[in-house]
């Protein structure tokens, strides 16, 4: 019984994406690179009709053109996240789901790396030019910022100019980033950030 339920289930699921998934395939391979359609998100049964992806590429273009936001960006992107300069940003296809959450601002003036398998929270910052501390008025020059891999960027926290951070780092909600640990593993939190705790890598979970 269950499992003709969920049969169902996903069987309304593919009729009611279909439409995404026809006008994703007729004009989405226009508008976005080609490598972020061939994304996870986009696979699964039935060549990927009832795949999530087709959904954000058309809702994330429509209300992205409709609100005059993000501009030039190659990939699905929720209105609800802003990307400035995303020529600069480097991440894995696979990773898509990192610009369907809200709130994220990546202000990439320098290049923001971002590392397989690495998590982002809603309204996460990450800053790569700051003002100048004798001017406001002027910016500070642009450092890059990198994220190892399966790394967990928690929600309300801070990524800072220049900051490196290793693999299997996890930044605590709320906190604030300002120097790099590109040793990884390990879990940092507070204003400014701090090691909280090591992370073995034998640990299934923090």
């Amino acid at each position: 019984m269950g499992k003709c339920k969920s049969a169902l289930v996903n069987i309304r699921k593919g009729i009611t994406r279909l439409p995404d998934y026809i006008i994703g395939r007729l004009h989405f391979v226009f508008h976005y690179d080609k490598k972020y359609l061939s994304a996870k998100w986009f696979k699964g049964k039935g060549g990927g009709v009832g795949a999530v992806g087709w959904k954000w590429a058309r809702s994330d273009w429509k209300n992205c053109k409709k609100l005059n936001v993000n501009p030039g960006v190659r990939w699905p992107v929720s209105p609800r996240v802003e990307v400035l300069c995303p020529e600069n940003i480097i991440f894995d296809p696979d990773d898509l789901n990192n610009f369907q959450t809200f709130g994220v601002y990546y202000q990439a003036n320098a290049t923001i790396a971002i590392g397989k398998g690495t998590f982002i929270g809603p309204n996460v910052g990450l800053i790569t030019r700051n003002h100048d501390l004798l001017d406001p008025e002027k910016h500070a020059e642009a450092k890059p910022i990198t994220l190892g891999e399966a790394c967990w960027i928690g929600m309300n926290s801070m990524i800072l100019p220049g900051v490196e951070l290793g693999p299997h780092t996890v930044v605590g909600a709320g906190a604030v980033v300002t120097k790099s640990f590109p040793e990884g593993y390990c879990v940092i939190a507070g204003n400014p950030a701090k090691i909280i705790k090591e992370i073995q890598e034998t640990e299934s979970e923090v």
